[in-house]
């Protein structure tokens, strides 16, 4: 299969923006190259990177562009890349003066899929998270250390890896307020990470929601390989229909825009008493989301920040 890789440059501060906007538009993958990320593990004194130059950090230092790609489908691409620009022109125009973009240029080239796909098979190797969680490639043999719960995923078909810092603030807040037997909800299940995750932390039962097709289809195909689909619903749907569906934990890893959009909704199905954990949110947007979800009643708990993102945590009194 052959897809369009299609390049946006950008900065350091903007890459994460950028990505983000990019994943709306792509299930293959988006793959961020910046030079500041190799001169930050070189300055690392807690690992000895034996494979690196010395002088590495002195011959990348110049300014350059972050380079952000995302990979369409060839039937598809010049639909979403006009899509891709014009959501571009919007994002500068929201992020004037609050991140520097950088020039925002494209570039596009052609490539065979699958030679990408096996590439980035050999690149994800099992992360940890939090103290307990370890999210593994269901391609990689992994035999955890006691007290580890591993989430394997297939998951190159949607978003939800735990590489991206989004996901795994959540992931880290779901170890510390999911208990056992809690019921858990997930809007915008996306891989299903959040609500597998859950689930094998101790949780009776998960409801998962994405509008995307394949978000769905790649959420119930990883709970299958995990062993949890009889404790796992997967329904293709903005928000659960179904008032009466209630869980002691809510989580929803999208966007700080629709997150403000849904904040009269989402609390529905959060039992008084529960604990709603919300990701996706950039700093200009932060106090919007926190206002948002107070106006309503509910009380913050907790606020985390890993790079440009941030996320929450509230209790329903």
């Amino acid at each position: 299969m052959k897809f369009i890789e299609f390049t946006v440059h950008t900065t350091t501060e903007g890459s994460e923006l950028v990505a983000d906007l990019l994943w709306n538009y792509t299930n293959y993958g988006v793959a961020v190259n910046d030079a500041a990320d190799i001169i930050a593990l070189q300055r690392d004194k807690s690992t000895f990177w034996d494979y690196m130059d010395e002088d590495v950090e002195e011959r990348i230092s110049a300014p350059r562009d972050v380079l952000v790609k995302c990979f369409l489908p060839v039937d598809i691409a010049e639909e979403n890349i006009r899509g891709i620009e014009a959501d571009l022109s919007d994002l500068r125009g929201r992020s004037e003066g609050f991140v520097p973009l950088g020039t925002l240029e494209t570039g596009r080239r052609e490539i065979e899929g699958d030679d990408w796909i096996n590439v980035w098979k050999e690149h994800f190797r099992p992360l940890h998270i939090g103290g307990r969680v370890v999210v593994c490639p269901e391609w990689i043999a992994y035999k955890p250390a006691p007290g580890e719960v591993i989430i394997k995923l297939d998951s190159n078909m949607a978003f939800g890896t735990g590489e991206h810092e989004t996901t795994a603030m959540c992931l880290e807040f779901l170890q510390e307020y999911l208990q056992e037997g809690d019921t858990l909800v997930d809007v915008g299940c996306g891989s299903g990470i959040l609500g597998i995750a859950g689930v094998k932390l101790g949780a009776k039962f998960a409801y998962l929601t994405d509008i995307d097709y394949v978000a769905v289809q790649s959420a119930a195909h990883n709970a299958e390989i995990n062993g949890v689909s009889e404790k796992v619903c997967v329904a293709r749907s903005d928000l659960l229909e179904d008032a009466n569906i209630c869980g002691e934990v809510m989580t929803a890893n999208i966007t700080a825009d629709i997150l403000c959009r849904l904040c009269g909704s989402i609390p529905k199905n959060l039992k008084a008493g529960g604990t709603l954990i919300l990701s996706g949110i950039i700093a200009s947007k932060l106090a919007q989301v926190i206002d948002a979800y107070t106006a309503i009643g509910l009380e913050k708990i907790a606020e985390r920040r890993r790079g440009e993102w941030y996320a929450l945590a509230f209790r329903k009194n």
